[in-house]
C-alpha cells in the first residue's frame, strides 16, 4: 500500500465531489490531485468549499462514520434576515428530512456579514429582498441537509460554503487549489 495522503481541497461551485461522470469538465478530473485519493464525503454539485480527500480507508470512515461525531461548519448566504425563532429551529434540531430528525446544531448570523469573492456564475440578487450569511456548525451529513434545514425554516439557501471538517480550516485556499495536510490537522 502507499503512504497515506490527506488533501485539503477548495471545490468550486459547479463541480461534483466525483472523478468520473457523463461530463467529465465538472468533476474532481479536472484538477491536479494525486491519484487514488477518495473523497472523504460530499458537496453537491452548487455547494463550495472545504472537501477532505485521502486514500486511507479508514481514515475515510472515522470523517464519514456519524458515531464519530465530526463536526463540519457552513457560511450560508440565505434570503432575508431569520428571526431568532427560526434559528432556534436549527439548535433544537429535530428538522425532518426525509425519514430523519436532525440532530441539534448551532447557528448564528455573521456580523459583520464576510466579504466572499464572487461567485460564477453570481448569486441571484433580488434588490427588495435582502439577504445574510449564517454559520452553520453540524456533526451530521445528510443529503443537502444545511439547504433543506435553512429551507425549512423559510430562509432558501443562496450560497453554501462548507469552512471547516474536523480541526481543519478552509484558510487561504481559492477554488480548486489544494494542499497536503496531515491526519492530525483534521482528527
Amino acid at each position: 500500500m502507499s503512504s497515506p495522503i490527506y488533501i485539503a481541497f477548495f471545490k468550486p461551485y459547479g463541480i461534483l465531489s466525483q472523478f468520473t461522470s457523463d461530463n467529465p469538465e465538472e468533476t474532481l478530473s479536472i484538477f491536479n490531485l494525486p491519484k487514488d485519493v477518495y473523497p472523504c464525503g460530499r458537496l453537491d454539485k452548487d455547494s463550495e468549499g472545504l472537501l477532505i480527500l485521502s486514500n486511507d480507508g479508514t481514515f475515510i470512515d472515522q470523517l464519514l462514520n456519524p458515531k464519530f461525531d465530526k463536526e463540519k461548519i457552513y457560511w450560508v448566504q440565505v434570503e432575508n434576515i431569520p428571526s431568532t425563532e427560526a434559528l432556534d429551529k436549527i439548535r433544537k434540531g429535530g428538522i425532518e428530512i426525509q425519514d430523519y430528525k436532525t440532530k441539534p446544531g448551532t447557528v448564528k448570523i455573521l456580523d459583520p456579514q464576510p466579504e466572499m469573492a464572487e461567485r460564477n456564475p453570481p448569486v441571484r440578487f433580488r434588490k427588495s429582498i435582502p439577504t445574510c450569511w449564517l454559520e452553520i456548525k453540524i456533526s451530521e451529513g445528510k443529503n443537502r441537509q444545511v439547504r433543506r434545514m435553512t429551507a425549512s425554516i423559510n430562509h432558501p439557501t443562496l450560497r453554501l460554503i462548507r469552512m471547516q471538517v474536523g480541526k481543519h480550516k478552509l484558510g487561504e485556499l481559492l477554488p480548486g487549489q489544494w494542499v497536503e495536510i496531515k491526519k492530525s490537522d483534521i482528527l
